[in-house]
């Protein structure tokens, strides 16, 4: 096999493997780095491009980015993965360890936030960058979807190497406070959330599961404009995570 061929055949099995993370893009691979993301493999089809985004927008990351890439033509690097990012670099890491029981028994006041069933890898990614952004203690997720493959890291920014972020079958018992954000609930004031609260969100369709709400503590609905039905997952999380730290 080829050099060109055995990096496809690794990079495609390496979106595969619960094992690692597929990298793709600048950002994502400047924050998996600036959090310590254990780099397997990376290639660029242009280091001194790279550098010199790293000049510009990631100044602790100069030097650090080309030590860590191998040049690559770009019509190559684009047969890695189904979309070439266009900062033309993309790598391949180790998934950190995410133990959940840790994570939920953490007594930092931050709260934990629980996708149930999310339904688009893009809007995955996009809520675990703004659980980052807003410092909360993890990401935890139920359903199918793998909330590391490859377009959810994308949409976070790499930003899965800041926190942890892991699946679960279903969200296991512990002593935070379960709050269901849902439609039905009562008006959101940042005072009713608790320290260390489980905040859970459904789909924007179907909402939380019948058997999540019997479980909450507490369900608190967004307040919206009248005729408005729903917000995106990710903008739904940013209003709640925020109104917390106001």
């Amino acid at each position: 096999m080829s050099e060109i061929g055995e990096l496809v055949r690794r990079y495609r099995a390496a979106r595969r493997d619960r094992r690692l993370a597929v990298i793709e893009g600048f950002h994502a691979l400047k924050h998996a780095l600036r959090f310590g993301a254990e780099i397997e493999d990376a290639v660029a089809a242009d280091p001194q491009e790279l550098e010199r985004l790293a000049a510009e927008l990631a100044p602790d990351l100069v030097g650090s980015l080309v030590e860590r890439t191998v040049p690559l033509d770009a019509s190559a690097l684009s047969e890695l993965v189904p979309q070439a990012p266009r900062t033309a670099v993309v790598a391949i890491a180790r998934r950190p360890d995410v133990n959940v029981e840790a994570v939920l028994a953490d007594e930092r006041p931050a709260p934990l936030v629980l996708l149930e069933e999310p339904r688009t890898m893009g809007n995955m990614g996009a809520c675990v960058r703004v659980a980052a952004a807003a410092e909360a203690a993890g990401v935890l997720t139920t359903g199918g979807n793998d909330p590391w493959h490859p377009d959810a890291v994308r949409g976070a920014a790499g930003l899965h190497f800041s926190l942890p972020v892991a699946p679960v079958e279903r969200l296991p018992a512990s002593d935070r406070p379960l709050v269901a954000i849902d439609p039905g609930g009562e008006d959101l004031r940042p005072r009713d959330l608790p320290a260390r609260a489980v905040l859970a969100f459904g789909t924007e369709r179907h909402g939380l599961s019948a058997e999540l709400l019997d479980r909450a503590d507490a369900r608190l609905g967004i307040p919206m404009r009248q005729g408005v039905s729903s917000l995106n997952l990710a903008t739904a999380v940013a209003a709640v995570l925020f109104s917390q730290r106001l």
